[in-house]
């Protein structure tokens, strides 16, 4: 699969995500997110979008890669994940 869904977690809680935004993978452009919003439980924005490359998109691809997602023309480090993000304990919610 050249294309894949990934999620992303911001580790700045201030910026927030909205659509659109460029996805960065070890300073490249690979795609760019469809949907984002601020994700209480998890403390950051988080957004979803389809990163391409040639040579496929597996979770190896993924796992290996470092991110920063684009905003306002100012990039910031990405946590990407191929399941989804949550706080299972539920212990920033109770925190």
């Amino acid at each position: 699969m050249s294309k894949r869904l990934v999620q992303f977690l911001l580790r700045d809680p201030e910026p927030l995500l909205y659509h659109n935004e460029p996805i960065w993978r070890d300073g490249a452009i690979v795609g760019y997110l469809r949907s984002g919003m601020y994700g209480h439980t998890l403390g950051g924005a988080v957004g979803l979008g389809y990163v391409e490359h040639p040579g496929g998109v597996d979770a190896a691809f993924v796992s290996a890669g470092s991110y920063e997602i684009e905003v306002a023309g100012e990039r910031h480090a990405a946590e990407a994940s191929l399941r989804p993000l949550y706080d299972p304990t539920g212990a920033r919610v109770k925190g």
